[in-house]
């Protein structure tokens, strides 16, 4: 596996695009993806140290770059699930662009957030339940049914807003040679369903867009008893075009360097395609050397 990483570890301390693909190459990385949260001022001088240096870029994530109009890394900051017509129109017009800097750097994957149903608020209940009651204590499994009757009330209509937004950007990925990965996500209110990934992707019904699979999202779901992880990742592997890898410390505690927390690396990874594409993606102010012996250990068990 070519590892890649993300530069949402150390884009928050460089005003140069140049110095935050410096320091990843000076990890022993020769491949990074271009994470949300870079300027335009960063994108430009990332776009000039890849004409000089040698690396490639693995993927882009949504949106790319910044908003102008947005002070701070927001990705969620125009959803293709908002109730508003005009935030769902900059949504698409902002991955349009994206999918034009993914060309441009020779990017072959998109990173998409699909959105949020904003009118309900499940994930905290459910957080708390799991901690205070635990997993399968009856208290959780009827704050888990309850939580589910909410969400199907209202989901339908949601997805549907998603499948006509991605429906006016995935041509556009096909013709500049790019594939959306439609990435799972933490919350319960995100969509589509995990569990209804795979149907999703059959009514949306297009070869440039696919799966991503973020470890420390769905360990989350895990940890709070909505999916299985295994089995998630098993069923939407033919449709997986790369993941996000980061380990999750009990309960919620994600973007840890991997093999410092709960996930079960050693399960999993063997589900993963051989094309689908692996990023690190770590949170800011980690230490180098973490990383950097996450990454030697990863090649270790998995080449």
């Amino acid at each position: 596996m070519n590892l890649s990483l993300s530069t949402c570890w150390n884009s928050w301390k460089h005003q140069d695009g140049r110095a935050i693909v410096e320091e990843i190459l000076g990890l022993g990385f020769d491949t990074l993806e271009i994470s949300h949260g870079i300027r335009s001022s960063q994108l430009e001088g990332i776009l000039a140290a890849k004409s000089k240096r040698k690396f490639r870029v693995s993927s882009v994530h949504n949106f790319l770059p910044m908003p102008i109009e947005v002070t701070s890394d927001s990705p969620d900051c125009y959803e293709f699930t908002s109730p508003r017509p005009s935030e769902r129109e900059r949504a698409v017009k902002l991955t349009l662009a994206t999918i034009d800097w993914a060309a441009k750097l020779e990017a072959p994957l998109v990173v998409i957030h699909t959105g949020r149903i904003r009118s309900l608020d499940l994930t905290r209940t459910l957080r708390r339940s799991v901690e205070t009651h635990g997993m399968f204590s009856p208290e959780h499994i009827n704050a888990k049914f309850e939580a589910i009757k909410a969400r199907e009330q209202v989901a339908e209509a949601h997805d549907a807003l998603i499948l006509e937004c991605l429906a006016q950007v995935t041509g556009h990925a096909g013709t500049s040679g790019v594939k959306l990965g439609l990435e799972n996500r933490e919350h319960y209110e995100s969509a589509p369903l995990d569990r209804q990934f795979d149907l999703f992707l059959k009514r949306l019904d297009s070869p440039h867009a696919g799966y991503w699979h973020d470890f420390g999202h769905a360990q989350i779901k895990h940890n709070i008893g909505l999916i299985d992880h295994a089995q998630l990742l098993k069923r939407m592997a033919p449709s997986l075009l790369g993941c996000h890898i980061h380990d999750t410390h009990w309960p919620f505690r994600d973007h840890c360097p991997p093999f410092t927390g709960d996930t079960p690396f050693d399960e999993l990874v063997p589900l993963l395609p051989k094309s689908c594409a692996t990023i690190f993606e770590i949170a800011p102010r980690t230490e180098p050397g973490d990383i950097r012996k996450a990454a030697d250990e990863w090649t270790r068990r998995y080449g």
